[in-house]
C-alpha cells in the first residue's frame, strides 16, 4: 500500500511516447565520439516516427560526419515529482536541399516552419541554423512519475 501523496513511476505506451513528442517542441540532443560525450539543447518537430530538427555548422556537425548514433530527450514537467520524459535513440541523418534527398529536405522545411514559419527565409530569427537533420525514432522510451492517484 502507497503513501497519500507518494510517487509514482511508470512506463509511458509508445502511443504516449508518440503524443508527448508531438505536443513539445525543445529538447535536448546526446552524441560523443571517441571519449567524449556531449549534450544541447535544439528544437524539433515529431512527425511519423522522424524528429526533425536544425542546427548551425560547427563541433557538432564534424562530430555526427563520425558517428550519427543518436540520443535526443524532451519532458514535461508540472513538479519535482510530476513528470513525463520521452527519449529516442537512433541515426541522425544531414538532409541536403539539392540532389536525391530534395523532396525530403523540402519536407522537412515545411516541418520547421509549422512551429518558426521564418525558418529559413529573410526573417529567420536563426540564420545561421542552416543545416537540417532528421533522426529516426528507432528506440522510443518514456517514464512518467506522478502524486496524483
Amino acid at each position: 500500500m502507497s503513501r497519500a501523496g507518494a510517487a509514482k513511476f511508470r512506463e509511458l505506451t509508445r502511443e504516449e511516447c508518440n503524443e508527448l513528442l508531438a505536443r513539445n517542441h525543445v529538447g535536448r540532443i546526446a552524441f560523443s565520439y571517441h571519449d567524449h560525450v556531449d549534450i544541447e539543447p535544439i528544437y524539433f518537430v515529431y512527425e511519423d516516427e522522424w524528429l526533425y530538427g536544425r542546427t548551425g555548422e560547427g563541433t557538432k556537425l564534424r562530430t555526427l560526419a563520425h558517428n550519427r548514433w543518436v540520443a535526443f530527450e524532451t519532458d514535461e514537467v508540472a513538479a519535482l515529482l510530476d513528470w513525463k520524459s520521452v527519449v529516442v535513440k537512433g541515426a541522425l541523418y544531414l538532409l541536403e536541399p539539392g540532389g536525391a534527398q530534395r523532396e525530403t529536405y523540402d519536407h522537412a522545411v515545411d516541418v520547421l516552419r509549422r512551429i518558426n514559419p521564418e525558418a529559413l527565409r529573410a526573417d529567420d530569427p536563426t540564420p545561421h541554423r542552416t543545416a537540417l537533420f532528421r533522426i529516426h525514432a528507432d528506440q522510443v522510451t518514456g517514464r512518467e512519475a506522478s502524486t496524483r492517484d
